[in-house]
């Protein structure tokens, strides 16, 4: 695919830059500024702002608006009618355009179903938010985050397998799929040998 695939129903508007192979599904709107790497698909019912960047091999399900200040990097996962802020205090009546807090999500991220990240935050390389949470502060590589606000309830590894990993303690683990190793130290998680 040497051009991205944009449905009939969907609204591209001029300036907006999506790379090759990306798919725009029906009744989705990308916004003029925006840009988008390669290889991306954006759902059904899709909004995406015009300061937004988008990395390479996305994938954002149906119903899913990124708004303005979100960065998103490379292979990243966002599901379906999983939620992006911008503003931290709104209001209807009172404009707050300079006031975004910009958000970024890390490399390799996912985001489960129905889940909201307040603005403001990083969510590191390859963690998982799961379905419904909230996430009111930063995520470190390779976190597991659950709940109202979200908490930290293990590791997860880059192919999505939770890490035999002791909660709040120091250890080493493998991924049970790959064969992976990571260690933390000091409630840092990393792979060992990352050539990322």
């Amino acid at each position: 695919m040497d051009q991205a695939i944009i449905e009939p129903s969907a609204i591209v508007d001029p300036g907006a830059i999506l790379g090759p192979g990306t798919r725009v599904w029906h009744f989705s709107h990308v916004c003029g500024g925006a840009r988008i790497g390669a290889g991306c698909s954006l759902g059904q019912n899709v909004f995406i702002g015009n300061e937004v960047r988008i990395g390479d091999r996305c994938k954002i399900q149906n119903n899913v608006s990124v708004y303005d200040a979100v960065t998103i990097e490379d292979e990243v996962f966002c599901g379906p009618s999983m939620v992006f802020t911008n503003v931290w205090n709104p209001r209807a009546a009172i404009a707050r355009k300079d006031a975004y807090r910009p958000t970024l999500v890390r490399r390799g991220a996912s985001i489960g179903a129905n889940a909201t990240i307040v603005c403001g935050v990083t969510i590191g390389r390859y963690a998982f938010i799961a379905a419904g949470a909230v996430v009111t502060r930063d995520v470190p590589d390779f976190a597991l985050m659950a709940g109202v606000p979200a908490r930290q309830t293990g590791w997860i590894g880059r192919h999505g397998e939770r890490l035999a990993l002791p909660g709040g303690a120091d250890g080493d683990a493998a991924c049970p799929h790959t064969g992976e190793r990571y260690q933390v130290r000091g409630g840092v998680c990393r792979l060992l040998d990352d050539s990322l």
